[in-house]
């Protein structure tokens, strides 16, 4: 983007936007002083929708009215309550409604899947990771291979970015991975890398990981109703994700699992619940279970109502706004930031995220270019200016223009913080 790069500038962009309004749909943290915030934290904690509270009070007044008869009535029926939210959610991941369900959190969801897609066999046993996933990630893959009996320091294969480059490229990826061949069980990425930023290229790592005979997984925190998915179409195994970070589902909200349909009807084995029965039988209490159709057999315990609510408020907006007109404004207004941090903070702070717009989501990761401390600096003077973002060792400024509540007064407000003294 080019142009006049001013305070006035950026308020006639926000003024020209159709989507703009949807800012007034949320709720904004208290700003330093008498002075609004520019919350650039999406992809930490989105913000709250304003039709939470309503829709969270609903939950509350019927558990009060009904008590136990809410499962089945009221306004919600808590039985199926979380087969509400499967329709939105697999308009955001590209999937059918029966391919996903909202449950627990992701790693545990991370866990319940690998019970059935991470199946070792004597040689074929690698599982390969990015060497920068998010711990919980590794965490989750160390102790999968510990509770198979294998070594993680000889099991987990990790692709690192080449000397002196931050992003993955996709050709070592794909390199790893025919490689590993025969040895490789599982590959398991992001859709949206959580330091750098970058999205993957899924449909050709899937496609690779399936010629050498392994599972592909992804980890979608960053990348769900941030980034364009089709995981059906893509041939994804499964997917995790949670739902606080552009979901807006709040702290510790509700997470969701995909699973393709192809492994629906397959006698996969899985850590089982009653809630993953199906309901037709599941009040008969019989010792067989017999899983529900599609991925909410793999659902293990009741859903937790009170944390669903807010998500289903949340999910509404999405419907309402679209997630196209979502994903272009988002791309405006990334273009925009990273316009100005060009312009002006250029030979101060390097970007690392890709520039091309499909290579990335809602996220500009910064590195000052004199060192951790200069950026530590930088970073304390955003958050003293009412800017809240985030920092992430060893030493990365993290800035999120997410689509339906940031403007580009945000984004200039960030850029005039960076520059002052």
């Amino acid at each position: 983007m080019s142009g006049d790069q001013g305070l006035e500038a950026a308020r006639a962009l926000d003024d020209a936007d159709p989507m703009s309004g949807w800012r007034r749909e949320f709720h904004f943290p208290d700003g330093p002083g008498d002075r609004a915030v520019a919350y650039l934290c999406g992809n930490s904690l989105g913000l709250q929708p304003r039709g939470v509270v309503a829709e969270v009070s609903r939950v509350l007044a019927d558990w009060q009215r009904l008590a136990v008869l809410g499962h089945h009535g009221g306004s919600a029926h808590w039985l199926t309550y979380q087969d509400s939210l499967a329709p939105p959610l697999g308009r955001l991941v590209g999937a059918a409604p029966a391919e996903v369900t909202a449950m627990a959190s992701l790693t545990i969801n991370l866990h319940l899947l690998m019970a059935s897609f991470y199946r070792p066999a004597r040689k074929r046993c690698a599982i390969l990771i990015e060497a920068g996933a998010f711990p919980s990630d590794r965490y989750a893959m160390s102790a999968q291979l510990r509770h198979h009996g294998r070594d993680a320091a000889e099991a987990l294969v990790q692709i690192a970015p080449r000397a002196g480059e931050s992003i993955l490229r996709e050709e070592d990826i794909e390199a790893a991975i025919r490689r590993e061949g025969d040895r490789l069980s599982l590959v398991l990425l992001p859709g949206v890398q959580y330091l750098t930023g970058q999205c993957l290229d899924v449909a050709r790592l899937a496609r690779v990981t399936h010629e050498a005979g392994a599972m592909f997984g992804l980890d979608l925190a960053h990348a769900v109703g941030n980034v364009p998915l089709a995981l059906h179409d893509w041939n994804v195994d499964f997917a995790v994700w949670c739902s606080y970070k552009y979901l807006n589902g709040g702290p510790g909200a509700t997470a969701g699992l995909f699973v393709h349909a192809r492994h629906h009807d397959t006698d996969l084995p899985r850590l089982a619940g009653w809630y993953g029965n199906e309901l037709k039988t599941r009040f008969n209490f019989d010792e067989r279970f017999v899983p529900e159709r599609g991925a909410a057999g793999w659902q293990v315990s009741n859903g937790p109502i009170l944390g669903m609510a807010p998500l289903r408020a949340s999910l509404d907006q999405f419907d309402a706004a679209g997630l196209d007109a979502l994903v272009a404004r988002s791309r405006r207004l990334t273009a925009y930031l990273e316009s100005l941090l060009d312009a002006h903070l250029g030979k101060e702070l390097e970007i690392i995220t890709p520039r091309a717009a499909g290579a990335r989501g809602a996220q500009l990761s910064l590195r000052a270019r004199r060192g951790r401390d200069a950026g530590r600096a930088l970073f304390a003077r955003l958050m003293a200016a009412g800017v809240i973002c985030d920092w992430r060792e060893p030493d990365i400024i993290r800035l999120a223009p997410a689509p339906l509540y940031n403007s580009f007064e945000d984004c200039w407000r960030c850029s005039e913080a960076l520059r002052q003294p």
